[in-house]
């Protein structure tokens, strides 16, 4: 049986491979060896990434409430024990954003766990 080399699937496939190239530099996007190659590692790195990017965020808020939290006298380590024996259940994303867009309500916060840590009786008051 003969090899095709100009099928309609084929030069779909070819075509596809070279529509997600688009935009790629040198041959990457017109060469179809070079493309497929180029597409495959680019599709590789998105999958792998998407999941990165949790863990990138994660990082930022950390930052940002450590940040917050020196300004007030205490570390970040210190702040999250207090928030536990508090009783508070805050996300990172939200003690982030409070600490940049309402700093009053984040001081209150931190008031919260200084007398939380302060008073280890005082759990989950």
């Amino acid at each position: 049986m003969s090899r095709a080399v100009d099928g309609s699937k084929r030069k779909n496939h070819r075509k596809k491979i070279l529509k997600l190239a688009k935009g790629y530099w040198g041959r990457r996007h017109s060469n179809y060896k070079t493309a497929k190659d180029a597409v495959t590692k680019g599709l590789f790195y998105a999958y792998r990434d998407r999941r990165d990017r949790k863990g990138d965020f994660r990082r930022i808020w950390i930052i940002r409430i450590n940040a917050a939290c020196r300004a007030e006298g205490m570390s970040y380590s210190r702040f999250v024990d207090g928030l536990n024996k508090a009783g508070v259940e805050i996300n990172r994303k939200t003690l982030s954003n409070m600490a940049v867009e309402d700093p009053a309500a984040f001081r209150a916060v931190v008031a919260r766990v200084k007398s939380a840590l302060e008073n280890p009786a005082s759990r989950g008051a």
